[in-house]
């Protein structure tokens, strides 16, 4: 795919996690399989299941250096023996387009004997950081104003108010009126000052003796001193 690039050096992570319904060398006991992944010059094994029949179980992973160009891994399923060599079960391709474009990808995929017929299927789950993911076309399309420019600036208001007034312009005052005939006001702009106090009147009021005299009743218990003698008084 053209939109899948740069992929040179970037890290693959590959899990084996399963096989399913594999085809069985073993007569008499259980078979024992296990997985090989070859990408280029790398090989990867993982450990024996032992008695692992026809649907052993891994969960192992391994981490692949992608080459530019290569975009498959070889996949191989064999049976460990002890004392004779090992039987092969089958081989398949597994194909790196939807990981690298996607960045994840679960799926079984098929293996097939020397002959072609089916034999069954190995469970592999990738996983690739740097996936051009189809989300990033969905971005905000709107610009960022500018960090120095503000977004209120005063020129914005003047530009805004400049548009020609519907009534016409009146003159200067000069201009529009005719010369008063009255005459220009004094320098002085104060009021004049007024006359010292003194200058006015005193104000006449009636003598005391004017007023009537209020008679008060003279008082009625005697606040007088009993005779002496009296005791020297201290100094």
């Amino acid at each position: 795919m053209s939109m899948i690039s740069g992929i040179q050096g970037q890290l693959l992570e590959v899990t084996v996690v399963c096989c399913n319904k594999l085809k069985d060398t073993e007569w008499i006991s259980r078979q024992d399989p296990y997985v090989c992944l070859e990408y280029g010059s790398t090989k990867f094994r993982t450990r024996t299941c032992t008695d692992g029949g026809k649907n052993p179980t891994f969960q192992e992973k391994f981490v692949f250096t992608l080459i530019e160009g290569l975009r498959e891994i070889n996949v191989v399923v064999w049976n460990s023996n002890t004392l004779t060599y090992d039987d092969f079960i089958g081989s398949g391709k597994i194909q790196l387009q939807k990981v690298l474009s996607m960045g994840y990808d679960d799926t079984a995929w098929p293996i097939q004997t020397k002959t072609g017929r089916h034999a069954g299927e190995v469970r592999l789950i990738m996983f690739y950081a740097n996936a051009n993911k189809p989300a990033t076309s969905y971005a905000p399309s709107y610009t960022a104003p500018q960090p120095h420019t503000p977004m209120y600036s005063a020129p914005s208001y003047a530009a805004a108010y400049q548009t020609p007034s519907p009534y016409p312009e009146y003159p200067p005052h000069s201009a529009a009126y005719p010369p008063t005939p009255y005459p220009p006001p004094q320098t002085t702009a104060y009021p004049p000052v007024y006359p010292p106090p003194s200058a006015y009147p005193p104000m006449s009021y009636p003598p005391h003796s004017a007023y009537p005299h209020a008679s008060y009743p003279p008082p009625t218990q005697d606040y007088s001193y009993p005779p002496g003698p009296y005791p020297p008084r201290p100094y």
